[in-house]
């Protein structure tokens, strides 16, 4: 299997389950309705266990491309990787996402809310205010990628620039799953800890695509938010750790 594959197979593993989890607790008569925020945090928990697991001894499951260009900052992984990663992250965002319409299909078109929706492919604020929300996403991904560092930095280095397995992998999936859930938990509850561009850029576009009932629009307007802050937040995460 190659990097762009692993990659590609472990981002549509996290949004299958990750936005599969959202459906089930927000759609009409599903099993799951209305579990809940603990559901939903430990479904993304889980989701990224899973993708790690899948990922990591191939590509070193970035799966997010704010940990790749995090890692290449860092000078833990090459520019020269950073756009195929990329590349591979979106489209299995937007497969996942895909996939995940297939499996509710039904249960969107039972669904009025449009804003429920379009929760179960992208993240959107509590409150809308653009200045907050960029600093949320900042600090939650802040949070993911400078802990990331912080506990396998020595084995990001051992495995060098060109290393194929820097990434997630590197730590093991279990941490990086409870990491997630401990920021979903604590950190998501302003704007949905996106916190992976491609987590919500490529399903957003799917909304956009796929036919739905009641669909309502895929609010572009908030679009930039999770796309960029999270680049900036992992940076910043980078910076630090060097410096330290």
């Amino acid at each position: 299997m190659s990097e762009f594959i692993a990659e590609f197979i472990g981002t549509m593993l996290l949004i299958l389950l990750g936005n599969g989890v959202v459906a089930n607790v927000v759609l009409n008569n599903t099993k799951g309705n209305n579990s809940g925020w603990i559901v939903i945090t430990m479904g993304w928990g889980l989701a990224v266990f899973t993708a790690v697991a899948v990922a990591g001894p191939i590509s070193g499951a970035h799966i997010n491309p704010a940990v790749t260009v995090g890692l290449a900052v860092a000078g833990m992984f090459a520019w020269s990787k950073v756009g195929l990663f990329i590349v591979a992250q979106m489209a299995g965002a937007a497969f996942g996402a895909f996939l995940v319409w297939l499996m509710y299909r039904d249960h969107f078109n039972s669904t009025e809310d449009g804003g429920a929706k379009l929760a179960c492919f992208s993240t959107g604020p509590a409150i809308r205010n653009f200045g907050s929300n960029v600093i949320s996403e900042i600090i939650g991904t802040f949070v993911l990628m400078f802990v990331i560092f912080y506990l396998a930095g020595p084995s990001f280095e051992a495995a060098g620039v060109e290393g194929a397995k820097v990434g997630l992998g590197t730590l093991g999936a279990l941490p990086v799953a409870l990491l997630v859930v401990a920021i979903g938990l604590s950190l998501g509850g302003t704007t949905g800890y996106a916190i992976n561009p491609a987590r919500d850029l490529g399903p957003r576009i799917m909304h956009a695509i796929l036919p739905m009932n009641n669909k309502g629009g895929s609010d572009w307007g908030y679009s930039l938010v999770p796309v960029i802050a999270p680049i900036v937040g992992a940076a910043v995460a980078a910076f630090l750790f060097m410096s330290l």
